[in-house]
């Protein structure tokens, strides 16, 4: 599991080979909750032999060809977790609203990380491979509020950080929160606040005074 160390030790007089794939990304997390492996039960055992099998050659032929494309190692890659989510003896059915809150969490790290770009709703459903209906679904039920919403209450925290903290100039602040355009940037905080960045700033600044 992530953050683990974990040691192996053959045994002497019957030593095994191993072979093992690295892989991570948003679909890692889904993939290991299909095939029911977690903290508890960290251990692949199937009853599918046939699957198993093709789950092996899978493995090998990846090790075996690591001179080709990317492309072509992912498509075997993808290959592999298909074997391992549907050959796992632990397999489940996700929940929908365990895989919700997954993508919730993929969403707003998604934000954390790119808030400060000209990132959409439709790019954020994308980083998710979701729909953007699905998406604005998710964050109504979860948060009460719409992605776009939410994008907008994050920048403007963020922008009332540097506004009380710094002395940096309000546009300089509009370009740090994803807001090239200063007026677009005021009425944005305005609408927020109900005041204007520099009457914020005048009313709460707590930063350096010189």
């Amino acid at each position: 599991m992530p953050e683990q160390i974990t040691t192996y030790t053959a045994d002497e007089q019957h030593p095994w080979e191993y072979t093992w794939i690295e892989f991570d990304g948003m679909h890692a997390k889904e993939a290991m909750m299909v095939a029911g492996l977690t903290v508890n039960n960290p251990v692949y055992r199937t009853e599918d032999k046939v699957l198993s099998g093709k789950l092996k050659e899978t493995m090998l032929y990846i090790v075996h060809h690591e001179k080709e494309t990317q492309f072509h190692l992912m498509s075997h890659l993808y290959m592999f977790l298909d074997c391992l989510m549907r050959s796992s003896s632990a397999k489940t059915t996700p929940k929908t609203e365990g895989m919700s809150r997954y993508y919730l969490e993929w969403a707003m790290t998604y934000i954390d990380q790119n808030f400060h770009t000209d990132i959409s709703v439709a790019d954020i459903a994308d980083s998710c491979k979701i729909h953007r209906n699905y998406l604005g679904k998710i964050f109504r039920e979860n948060l009460g509020v719409s992605p776009q919403e939410f994008l907008i209450n994050f920048r403007m925290r963020k922008a009332v950080q540097l506004l009380v903290t710094t002395k940096l100039p309000v546009k300089d602040i509009g370009n740090a929160v994803g807001y090239p355009n200063q007026l677009h940037f005021s009425r944005a905080f305005k609408h927020v606040y109900g005041m204007s960045p520099r009457d914020y700033r005048s009313r709460h600044y707590s930063g350096p005074l010189n």
